[in-house]
């Protein structure tokens, strides 16, 4: 018996829209902001016929051939602009603080060292102190720092 559009979906049939729509914005045809309405909206959907209207617009997408990357995506933890994107911004502000401190305490080296290790107050804790607190804090509240998998 062929499903109707009034007919209540899986779990299993949204994930599969869900899979189409990570495509879809994967190959640029959906924006942040539409890719994110249309997961709320997917979740909330009831029938077929709502999850129909989520894809509509879009091109018919081979589900067979995105089973393996979507299971792998939400292994992972998710969808591809979201949590892995903060997470990768996350380490990059992470990086680049690291090496001004590091350049910051390199220079506070060598004006000791040329000045007869007699080293001046430790200035650089100023610079990356406030700046490493607030990315701590950042790092705490989002969660962002923690690993999704069990």
């Amino acid at each position: 018996m062929a499903a109707g559009p009034n007919t209540r979906a899986s779990d299993g049939d949204r994930d599969k829209v869900a899979s189409v729509l990570r495509e879809h914005y994967a190959q640029g045809r959906l924006t942040v902001e539409e890719f994110d309405e249309r997961l709320e909206q997917l979740y909330t959907s009831r029938t077929y016929g709502e999850l129909a209207t989520l894809t509509s617009d879009l091109p018919d997408v081979d589900l067979q051939g995105l089973s393996n990357a979507s299971s792998r995506l939400s292994e992972r933890g998710g969808r591809p602009g979201g949590h892995q994107a903060s997470h990768r911004a996350l380490k990059s502000v992470w990086a680049v603080w690291a090496v001004a401190s590091g350049i910051n305490w390199m220079v506070w080296f060598i004006v000791g060292a040329t000045d007869g290790f007699d080293f001046p107050y430790p200035w650089p804790l100023w610079v990356m102190g406030p700046w490493g607190v607030m990315l701590l804090l950042t790092t705490v509240v989002t969660g962002l720092g923690r690993d999704r998998n069990p």
